[in-house]
């Protein structure tokens, strides 16, 4: 394979995917995206040093880092850029299509300068309260597929005057993809999801959804209130199934037992189903859903694999997270912060989506020595290998950027090869 011919075809596509995605932005701005996307995908980092060291330009990196920054200021790039991928996105969400949504933070620890600077819970250490950011995020997949799409990644902090709850944020992220899917798709959320203000938004706009039940909520059930996790000690437990799941690279066995209740939210007519699986651990797995039950074996494990699904999705988080050092990031404004959540959402999204098959194998293949770490007991590795093959290309076949590609053309959307 000849790389160099690959890294020029890559930067191609890169340019083509930039000028689509930034196509409602300035002149400046769009050539900002170009070189953003181009640069955080060679580099790895989000550092605007970083970026700018890729640009094979003339200029001094410090001027180069400047223009970023005050390209990276203006307020409309995170919605211009989330409204440009959601709409290249859109297609690809069927009725069946599960948007799993996760809530993640962004921890500063040294940070003191940063604006809006607040407290989140450390999920990744001891739940230990620390400074930082609480991030949002939206992936679409389905259940038996390996392949996933990025729809949303926002970044918020309570200490923000625009902060009204994490209700709202949460609501927001519905809305928005919701509205550019034309309200198809799961929504499937964890624990978090639980919450009476998600319920009413999601069942009012009749939109399905797969969400983890803390246990302690009360459903009517038979015009009687009853506590949730009672029901679910009662719930006769009709099918049986063994599944293997990878937990800190080993894989265990899990003896599952499942059944459901027909439920109600108090206040809703809507009819729901409560499944119940008893094998994760002494408290049994709830999960509520508005999908209806018509063959108990069939659609229950569908329910089921649907929640599970989300497991694999939360490490495709730590890849965003880890690959493009996240943590590491330095712009101290608020709006640069939203914005660098919108640019890594182009990256992602062009790694996972806009890549064809042939070109993924190729960068995977060229560069397994070094992805091959990666490989075990990961479930989605070859976004890791993506990221580090990609990183690898551009480094040893460098190469200046083309002109960014003005579009108007809506059908050009689909010309990547």
């Amino acid at each position: 394979m000849n790389f160099s011919h690959l890294a020029n075809k890559l930067r191609s596509k890169v340019t083509k995917f930039s000028g689509i995605v930034s196509s409602k932005l300035d002149k400046t701005a769009r050539r900002f995206i170009q070189e953003a996307v181009y640069g955080i995908i060679a580099s790895q980092s989000i550092m605007l040093t970083d970026i700018g060291r890729q640009l094979e330009s003339r200029i001094s990196l410090k001027k180069i880092e400047e223009r970023f920054s005050r390209q990276l200021i203006k307020p409309k790039i995170w919605d211009s850029l989330q409204q440009s991928i959601l709409s290249l996105a859109s297609d690809r969400v069927k009725e069946s299509t599960l948007l799993i949504l996760d809530l993640s933070d962004l921890k500063k620890k040294y940070a003191e300068k940063m604006e809006y600077l607040a407290t989140v819970r450390d999920g990744s250490e001891n739940g230990d309260i620390v400074d930082g950011y609480w991030t949002n995020q939206v992936v679409a997949s389905e259940v038996g597929s390996n392949e996933i799409t990025p729809l949303y990644f926002s970044l918020y902090s309570q200490e923000s005057p625009e902060f009204i709850s994490e209700n709202v944020e949460i609501i927001k992220a519905f809305d928005k993809v919701g509205e550019a899917v034309g309200n198809k798709g799961i929504w499937v959320i964890d624990r978090g999801g639980d919450r009476d203000k998600l319920y009413e938004s999601l069942l009012l706009k009749r939109r399905n959804f797969i969400i983890r039940l803390v246990g302690t909520r009360d459903f009517l059930y038979q015009g009687k209130l009853v506590r949730s996790l009672w029901l679910a000690h009662a719930c006769r437990l009709t099918q049986e199934r063994t599944i293997v799941r990878v937990v800190e690279g080993k894989e265990v066995p899990y003896k599952l037992r499942f059944g459901f209740v027909p439920v109600q939210l108090p206040g809703f007519k809507h009819p729901l189903v409560m499944i119940v699986v008893k094998g994760f651990g002494s408290k049994p797995m709830m999960l509520l859903t508005t999908l209806s039950i018509k063959s108990p074996k069939k659609d229950m494990w569908f329910i089921i694999s649907s929640y599970m699904k989300r497991w694999g999705i939360e490490e495709t988080i730590r890849f965003v997270k880890q690959t493009y050092d996240l943590e590491n990031i330095r712009v101290l404004k608020y709006v640069r912060l939203q914005n660098m959540m919108a640019l890594l959402l182009a990256v992602f999204y062009f790694i996972a989506v806009i890549l064809d098959q042939n070109q993924k194998l190729t960068i995977m293949a060229g560069h397994i020595l070094k992805s091959a770490k990666r490989v075990f007991g990961i479930p989605d590795f070859k976004y890791y290998a993506l990221g580090d093959g990609l990183s690898n290309i551009f480094s040893q076949y460098p190469g200046k950027l083309m002109r960014p590609v003005e579009i108007f053309d809506s059908q050009l959307k689909f010309g990547f090869g």
